[in-house]
């Protein structure tokens, strides 16, 4: 039986990302190799449309599919951020995919099933259709991370993700065996444990074994050995891709767990408050000793996520969670933007092959070309914390949720590691601005596609930075809703 029209309104984004990949995929043996631009484009309306289409779902709230979906403000919130990051990529890597040979129809499809994938996640009401979701993003994942096949480091990377993603798939997997045997039910609104005596135990570790799958997933210690591997060996628009769209979306599930199954809370908070100090200093410490700046930026994404786990700590400790789920929501935003940025200005200093991707061939960078010196000056000035940009407020509103939830400890880790974060940082912009080139380095022509995507992260860092209520009323809107 067909199902309702509001059902398919409900998934609208999902189902336009599917049709436009697919719609790539049967162009490839059509459209002439090279024509990388046809591709890009058509990827982009896609991307766009599925923008677009969330005004259904807005309009159209509620369960779908017998409560496999929920199209809330909670979900949309989400869908913006995923779906205006893999717009954003595909803009900035048109030049990128010309410049290294690659085929740009598999790699533009592979980013919108992906955030297919992440859109699924983000609105899954019922924890076998978000593994489902979670398949999708990280299958198309996999095989982006080796997207350079002949680059033996693309590839390693890829083998790592893969090896160390399917045993977090695993963990993930079985804790949802482990949930539906204590409660009877995969509904993150029916998960109550049944009145047997090993009931209780048995959710305790379901939903253990479920944070540490998803812990994997947005690069939290002990779970982020992975992460500075893959994302140096990945080509960098896949890494800023990486970085930013699977991490909100798992980090999307995390809260919608959190905040919809009662025992989470108190199972998850002392994980979470480990995870979230662990992954601050581990971050923050790799990345002052790095000579690599992608690199960098990897240990950097560590750091970034124990962040928003305090966030999610300061949930876990309250019974009025919407504080710390706003918090998290609005720093995801400042950080998508910023993130996605600075690895495309790291994809195109670093020219072909990115041989030229560590510190000291950024030197002399606000010469050589000022505009792309101080779009990235911003994006680390972000990420640091400054004011005027997104980073600045992010930070503040996450410390201000762990204050309110009593978690002085946790804040006070918070401010030190943005201490710690800000010698890395301002390194990076002192190479730029005070150091001459050891040789003479050629400049690399920024393309049109590139310029349009960073001015437009850089407008939405400052705009985020300077005029956050509209965001910060619909990430409150969001968190009331996410039940």
């Amino acid at each position: 039986m067909f199902p309702p029209i509001q059902d398919l309104y409900r998934i609208a984004p999902e189902i336009v990302l599917c049709v436009f990949g697919m719609l790539v995929m049967f162009l490839a043996p059509v459209v002439p190799k090279g024509r990388h631009g046809v591709f890009a484009g058509v990827s982009l309306v896609g991307a766009a449309l599925a923008l677009a289409s969330t005004y259904f779902p807005l309009t159209h709230p509620g369960l779908a599919y017998s409560g496999l979906f929920r199209a809330d403000a909670f979900s949309l919130f989400v869908h913006w951020i995923v779906g205006g990051t893999a717009f954003l990529v595909i803009l900035g890597s048109i030049d990128y995919l010309r410049r290294e040979h690659l085929d740009a129809a598999e790699f533009c499809a592979l980013i919108l099933f992906a955030t297919a994938g992440m859109g699924v996640m983000a609105a899954s009401h019922e924890l076998l259709t978000a593994f489902i979701g979670l398949e999708m993003s990280s299958i198309a994942s996999y095989v982006l991370a080796s997207y350079r096949r002949d680059e033996p480091r693309s590839n390693e990377a890829a083998m790592k993700y893969f090896l160390l993603g399917s045993f977090a798939t695993a963990f993930f997997l079985y804790g949802v065996a482990l949930s539906f045997g204590a409660t009877g039910s995969t509904h993150l609104d029916q998960m109550v444990p049944l009145a047997n005596d090993s009931a209780h135990g048995l959710l305790k570790v379901g939903l253990g074994l479920i944070f540490i799958g998803l812990a994997f997933k947005v690069a939290a210690a002990p779970f982020q050995l992975w992460t500075p591997d893959v994302y140096e060996g990945a080509p960098a628009p896949v890494t800023a891709f990486l970085s930013t769209g699977p991490k909100a979306a798992a980090f999307a599930l995390a809260l919608r767990i959190l905040a919809s199954i009662d025992a989470a809370a108190p199972i998850w908070f002392w994980a979470l408050w480990v995870a979230a100090a662990i992954s601050m200093f581990a971050g923050n410490l790799s990345a002052i000793v790095q000579t690599s700046v992608k690199r960098m930026l990897a240990y950097s994404s560590i750091a970034h996520a124990g962040y928003i786990l305090v966030a999610l700590t300061a949930a876990a400790a309250t019974d009025h969670p919407e504080a710390g789920i706003a918090a998290a929501l609005f720093y995801l935003v400042g950080y998508a933007i910023v993130k996605m940025g600075a690895f495309l200005i790291v994809a195109q200093v670093g020219g072909p092959d990115e041989a030229h991707v560590n510190l000291e061939d950024f030197a002399g960078l606000g010469r050589r070309q000022p505009a792309l010196a101080a779009c990235l000056s911003l994006f680390l000035l972000s990420l640091l914390g400054l004011p005027v940009a997104a980073g600045f407020l992010g930070k503040f509103y996450v410390f201000n949720a762990a204050l309110e939830s009593n978690l002085i400890w946790l804040a006070l880790l918070l401010a030190v590691n943005s201490v710690i974060g800000s010698y890395y940082y301002l390194r990076v912009i002192v190479t730029m601005y005070m150091r001459e080139p050891a040789a003479e380095v050629a400049v690399q022509p920024v393309s049109w596609t590139l310029s349009l995507a960073l001015w437009i992260a850089a407008a939405g860092t400052i705009f985020a930075g300077l005029f956050p209520a509209r965001i910060i009323d619909f990430a409150a809107k969001a968190a009331l809703n996410i039940r």
